[in-house]
């Protein structure tokens, strides 16, 4: 009996990690608020103090056209993927030295982190 309740404690924990992981779209609005002030997202998305931001998953970092890059971003070398947003997302100059994004993520942990990714990829590529 001690080990049924030790594997249905850890499937849930399981399922709690991959809700965890996956992020909720609408709370993800919430959280890409104040990434609005320097981001857009959407069908008229254009660049203003930060890029636009459709499609960022899985796009070379420094690559919209409409966007003056630092040399740190273009020259990073990065793919964004989830993974890699998340941390920069965290700490910016810690994956891309030299960036000129500076945003203290306060609040930002790897919940409200993937909540956000998962509004951002309701913007990909459709």
């Amino acid at each position: 009996m001690q080990h049924l309740k030790f594997w249905v404690l850890a499937l849930l924990g399981l399922a709690a990690c991959r809700a965890h992981a996956a992020g909720d779209a609408v709370a993800g609005k919430a959280a890409f608020a104040p990434c609005a002030s320097c981001h857009q997202v959407g069908p008229s998305a254009r660049a203003g103090f930060g890029p636009q931001l459709n499609g960022i998953i899985g796009r070379p970092a420094g690559a919209t056209a409409d966007y003056t890059y630092s040399a740190a971003m273009k020259n990073s070398k990065i793919v964004w993927t989830e993974q890699t947003l998340a941390a920069f997302i965290k700490d910016q100059n810690s994956v891309v030295p030299g960036t000129r994004m500076r945003f203290a993520s306060w609040g930002y942990g790897d919940q409200k982190i993937a909540d956000l990714l998962a509004y951002l990829r309701t913007f990909q590529a459709r």
